[in-house]
């Protein structure tokens, strides 16, 4: 598994189709760290249609909970691994000797369990509060789920593969915290993989928040990847392009502290191909990089700072502009499939979506409305300058799916491209 470039041939992913973990989302969307509510059953018709669309293309497609389940159909070894992971993250609360009792009964009910029940205990997490009714005689269960892991068909953020293997991360968000475990588990016990790196528990980093560029690489810092959570990616010996750039992902000056649609670095910038990058200038002028080189003992040091739209122009690119009201609505979210060849979400309708849900607060969609006329139906990627750079682009829609926060390239695990 590797990765030495965005716009390398992308030879393999891994998916996640949503399931029953988002519904729980829809109920309260911003807790789960989501943008709005969607239609579930339209979104999961269109997360099987990115699939068609990548597999079309020739990429190889996994998905998650099938890997699992094939795998514990198929190794008893890796079926008992999967019951242990269970039976640890599980849990009874109530008498002392009900609970104790419980958690036998777990064990030994798991094993006459199918897969798939299994798995969907392994995304819900659920508890039981065992509660006695001594009137009666009789113990009524109340079954909670700890935050069920509705964003991990966002698959890019758990872990970054890089040019010499995979960095598992550390999640920012308590929503989002056991995701790297699973992908984890699925990586050491079905796949074998051997060149990993895992992020420390003091450091946090996400993987949509790392962008590799053949001789450079870059690692967003900001809401979630922290500057420790940088430093030991670069530490890890995974990543050994020339040089690193580390950015700390900007704001417009009318977002909220905590806009979650600059939280990482692939929500503002993206690469399209061998020297033609996709962000919004703006942004980029405003992205502090510091820039590191590898010095002769194999360590990165500090070589300089500059802009990211600086930084990338000195590297050779073209930028490709985005408007504000692209931006938000996830055009540099795209996926490249190979060099000039992109996925995309359907930009203008996840506009008006955007726009007739309310998801955005007051002062941003007055902003939106001001500029969506000087753009006059302009849109990426349907543009004359994107056509003229040579991009072809496959429409994905995803316009449900988006109202999570992220496009093609959040929900796609890049594992191999070379």
């Amino acid at each position: 598994m590797r990765s030495r470039a965005e716009w390398y041939p992308l030879k393999e992913v891994m998916i996640h189709r949503p399931s029953i973990e988002i519904e729980y989302a829809m109920l309260a969307p911003k807790p789960f760290l989501f943008e709005r509510a969607f239609n579930v059953g339209k979104a999961i018709r269109e997360h099987q249609r990115l699939e068609e669309i990548l597999k079309t293309e020739g990429v190889v497609v996994k998905r998650l909970e099938t890997e699992i389940i094939e795998n514990a159909e198929r190794s008893r070894d890796f079926r008992e691994k999967l019951i242990d992971y269970i039976t640890q993250n599980v849990h009874f609360y109530g008498k002392v000797d009900e609970v104790k009792y419980a958690m036998q009964e777990l064990k030994k009910n798991l094993e006459k369990l199918d897969s798939s029940t299994i798995f969907d205990y392994m995304v819900l997490e659920p508890s039981i509060d065992l509660k006695t009714d001594y009137e009666n005689r009789a113990v009524y269960p109340t079954v909670y789920s700890n935050i069920p892991l509705a964003n991990l068909y966002f698959m890019r953020d758990q872990q970054a593969v890089a040019d010499n293997g995979i960095i598992i991360g550390n999640m920012k968000r308590d929503q989002r915290k056991k995701e790297t475990e699973i992908t984890e588990f699925l990586f050491r016990n079905a796949m074998g993989v051997s060149n990993l790196f895992k992020i420390p528990p003091n450091s946090h980093f996400e993987g949509g928040d790392f962008m590799p560029a053949r001789d450079f690489s870059l690692i967003g810092v900001g809401l979630r990847t922290d500057m420790n959570g940088a430093f030991s990616a670069m530490q890890s010996g995974m990543i050994t392009t020339d040089e690193v750039g580390v950015v700390e992902n900007p704001a417009y000056d009318f977002s909220k502290e905590d806009n979650m649609v600059n939280m990482h670095l692939d929500t503002y910038f993206n690469i399209a191909g061998d020297g033609i990058a996709v962000t919004s200038q703006y942004l980029a002028s405003r992205a502090r990089v510091t820039v590191y080189g590898k010095a002769s003992s194999g360590n990165y040091e500090r070589i300089t700072e500059t802009t990211l739209l600086e930084y990338i122009r000195s590297k050779g690119f073209n930028i490709i502009d985005l408007s504000i009201p692209e931006q938000l609505a996830y055009s540099s979210n795209f996926l490249t499939i190979r060099d000039r060849r992109i996925v995309a979400v359907d930009v203008k309708s996840v506009i008006n979506r955007l726009i007739s849900d309310g998801a955005f607060d007051p002062s941003t969609e007055n902003i939106v409305k001001q500029e969506l006329p000087k753009i006059n139906g302009n849109v990426f990627p349907e543009r004359k300058d994107v056509l003229g750079a040579g991009i072809e682009y496959v429409n994905a829609e995803l316009i449900e799916l988006t109202g999570g926060y992220g496009g093609a390239h959040c929900m796609t695990a890049t594992l191999d491209r070379q």
